[in-house]
């Protein structure tokens, strides 16, 4: 039944042994696992010769390389019985006729608005396999909830739920019959295609012939061939494959090509790959299903792998082992980029970098499909689109409609009246219930519930009750499987593919379906303060036609927060008087906002949003809290205009070191063109001639500082109080510093939906921006002024 026969050395066997050992196996259960009898895998332990194919499965199973445990054979090699074909020198002829043919069908790849194709090595990141299917997991609400609960909310991803994963060509070398499941866009084809260039390059089961089938192809061919017939097709006639026997080569006639390929096939030594088995049509696939169960089972000692779209059909092949392939993860994304943005490693950084920035786009870049998205937008114009509806709108048309449409494939209605853009507002009705429940998880049923209650209002809508739950079911599959939007995350529990994508859509819900109506925009808002409805607000204000309405009851709704705080309306006074103190220019509101960043201890985000080109690095603001001093002061003329800027980030050092960077920063950067006073910078100037000189040897350094470091810090300090009077001591109590914060980040949330790229008037702008962080009493004088209502 074999080619030529193998046996294994003495080392060999033990280092298999080993292996046995170390997966936990016995060699009956190794023997079931690769779908032969018990007697074979005896021989392989014991040395005596066994099948060479049989014998490479084993050693793969087992991670061992077969070249380093194999002894030279006893015998001359073993020949088939009707043909008197060497079959290992017939799988090296084939491989060489056919690699060219493998090549051009595998070796590239163009999927969305590609101008052009890439080479498959070009990209090609490795992938990771889910050896336990995601949605066949038998895990409660709370369980799913639960693995992600050591993530903040802003860092929440869907993601994060997944299984540990094996590289895609161990689980490929570990099963020799593996469907191979995902959701759209995943990688499931470019992954296949990968193993057949891997295979006919050498580095990869090199002992097999790789044959690709595409399933839509095979399905729809004239004349309906069988599965064997069609793999005999792909050959090309022309290549004219010789035919080896032990005495000369000789070339085979018109049935060459047949007899060649039912040697193969008949001496397990090809890699079958069966690519979109979802792509089949619905006529189709009874016939295609019976061909793939008879062909596998008939030649069941070769290799197949068959990828399909998680959830597309209901099927069972015995003797096949199921696995899942995983999202990509940090490594992969910035793997793929690299491949991407080749020789450009200025882009390739920028573009990670925008990625950290932004979780919601980074969680996209999960898939490959929206990944290559992001790298197409971004290749374009160097950045993400300010207004990131605009992004995710695209990425929602990429699965629902461009990646089957760019393949020629027509998928199913499996409800006649459910357009893409009634799919649209089902996903949009879907997502706005359950998010506003806080419900990320949701079981099968209620989903079905929400089909239902929409697909019986369309027009000749079925109104049976048994019919209408039969079709919700289907659709909700029918969206799984054609789009992934929706993903089985454990066994009748679902969730949107992407928090991304569950925040869009609920978005859309309040802006496109319910359009902005007053009971609409009244509760959205009443969610200003809450951190979870953050992106749902950005992303209402980029879909709006005009934010202006949205953007001023924002804007009302914000200065109510602090309204009925009369200590926080004075702290707001005296923010308002402290910007105007200062001659600088910037905006008042981005000085007020340094300042009220600069007393809450935080982060001067607003600041940076409204002056860009204020080159704050608040962190690096040089920070003094020498332990002799025990006072702790921030320098606000570090705050610089200028590239040149001091930055002593003096906070991980000893005092010591934080002397030497101190007395170094004063004595090589220019205080006098980064200060906002004249007088100021004078008076800086003085205090660094004080200084000792920053090179001077350890022991002489040490002694000024322990002589004079106390005196001369708190010299710099009253300095700084003199000139800029930041020392206030507000002594806010607990559930004050809670509304602050509250507040800050609600105007924050307010000038980035400003800069979001939205469509406001330049008039509510800068009546917006004039407004920002003032006092109740203040915004009302200035209404009156100049006759506007917030």
């Amino acid at each position: 039944m074999s080619g030529r026969s193998l046996s294994c050395s003495p080392e060999g066997i033990q280092k298999a042994k080993r292996a046995l050992i170390r997966y936990s196996l016995t060699q009956k259960a190794l023997a079931d696992e690769l779908e032969v009898t018990r007697q074979p895998v005896g021989k392989f332990f014991t040395g005596k010769p066994v099948d060479r194919n049989l014998f490479v499965q084993i050693c793969d199973r087992l991670d061992l390389e077969w070249e380093e445990i194999v002894t030279e054979p006893a015998s001359e090699p073993e020949v088939n019985q009707d043909k008197n074909i060497d079959i290992d020198a017939l799988v090296g002829e084939v491989r060489e006729k056919i690699k060219p043919l493998i090549q051009e069908r595998c070796g590239t790849m163009r999927v969305l608005d590609m101008t052009q194709p890439i080479g498959l090595n070009d990209i090609y990141t490795s992938v990771n396999i889910l050896e336990k299917i995601t949605g066949q997991r038998r895990l409660g609400i709370d369980q799913l909830l639960n693995s992600c609960s050591n993530q903040d909310f802003e860092r929440f991803g869907l993601g994060s739920i997944a299984e540990e994963g094996v590289p895609g060509l161990h689980a490929v070398k570990k099963y020799p019959k593996m469907i191979i499941l995902g959701k759209p866009g995943a990688g499931k084809t470019t992954f296949l295609k990968y193993l057949a260039i891997q295979c006919i390059g050498g580095t990869f089961h090199s002992h097999l012939v790789p044959i690709f089938v595409t399933l839509k192809d095979f399905a729809e061919t004239v004349n309906k061939p069988s599965l064997q017939q069609f793999i005999i097709q792909l050959v090309p006639q022309v290549y004219r494959l010789p035919l080896i026997n032990n005495s000369q080569e000789s070339l085979l006639e018109e049935n060459t090509c047949t007899t060649v390929i039912e040697n193969l096939l008949s001496q397990g030594r090809m890699m079958i790959l069966l690519d979109g088995l979802d792509e089949v049509r619905e006529e189709d696939i009874s016939r295609v299903l019976t061909e793939i169960r008879q062909f596998s089972q008939l030649f069941q000692n070769n290799r197949f792998v068959i990828t399909c779209r998680i959830a597309a059909r209901e099927y069972i092949f015995e003797k096949f082992t199921e696995v899942e392939i995983a999202d990509f993860d940090d490594d992969q994304i910035s793997n793929f980029a690299n491949n991407w943005f080749k020789a450009k490693t200025v882009k390739t950084k920028n573009f990670i970098k925008r990625l950290e920035e932004n979780n919601r786009i980074k969680q996209l870049a999960s898939s490959p499909l929206l990944l290559t998205l992001l790298c197409l937008v971004f290749e374009e114009s160097g950045d993400f689109p300010a207004n990131r509806s605009e992004l995710y709108k695209e990425g929602l048309d990429a699965l629902l409609k461009k990646w089957d449409a760019k393949r020629g494939i027509q998928r199913d209605q499996v409800y006649k009246k459910l357009s893409v853009q009634r799919k649209e507002d089902l996903l949009s009705k879907i997502a706005f219930i359950t998010f506003e429940q806080g419900d990320y998880f949701f079981k099968q049923k209620t989903a079905e519930m929400y089909i239902t209650e929409y697909i019986r209002n369309l027009p000749n809508a079925n109104t049976d009750e048994e019919a209408l739950q039969v079709d919700s079911e289907r659709v909700l599959k029918s969206i799984e499987a054609q789009h992934g939007l929706l993903v089985e995350r454990a066994k009748g529990i679902y969730s949107f593919s992407h928090l991304t994508f569950h925040e869009y859509c609920t978005a859309r819900e309040i802006v496109i379906v319910k359009q902005l109506s007053e009971d609409t925009l009244h509760n959205l808002l009443s969610h200003l303060t809450e951190t979870r409805w953050r992106e749902v607000l950005l992303l209402a204000v980029g879909m709006s036609a005009s934010a202006d309405r949205l953007l001023l009851l924002m804007k009302e709704k914000i200065d109510l927060i602090l309204a009925r705080h009369k200590k926080l309306q004075e702290f707001l006074i005296w923010l308002s008087l402290q910007s105007q103190s200062v001659k600088v220019p910037y905006k008042l509101a981005a000085v007020r906002a340094f300042y009220f960043a600069l007393v809450l201890d935080c982060e001067p985000a607003i600041t940076r949003a409204l002056a860009s080109d204020l080159n704050i690095d608040y962190q690096n603001i040089l920070a003094l809290n020498l332990e002799q001093a025990g006072t702790r002061t921030h320098l606000l003329y570090l705050a610089s205009i200028r590239n040149d800027i001091i930055h002593l980030n003096l906070a991980d050092t000893d005092n010591l070191n934080r002397a030497r960077a101190l007395t170094s920063g004063l004595h090589y950067n220019l205080l006098l063109d980064c200060v906002f006073e004249l007088n100021l910078g004078q008076a800086l100037q003085h205090l660094k001639e004080q200084l000792p000189a920053p090179d001077d040897d350890e022991v002489r350094f040490k002694q000024w500082w322990q002589a004079n470091g106390q005196s001369w810090y708190e010299q710099l300090r009253l300095v700084i109080v003199q000139y800029h009077n930041i020392f206030h001591n507000w002594q806010f109590s607990k559930h004050q510093q809670e509304v602050l914060d509250q507040y800050y980040e609600a105007n924050l949330l307010l000038v980035d939906c400003l800069n979001s790229d939205c469509y406001v008037s330049r008039q509510v702008r800068q009546q917006i921006e004039d407004t920002l962080l003032l006092p109740i009493a203040e915004i009302k004088q200035r209404q009156q002024q100049s006759g506007t209502l917030i």
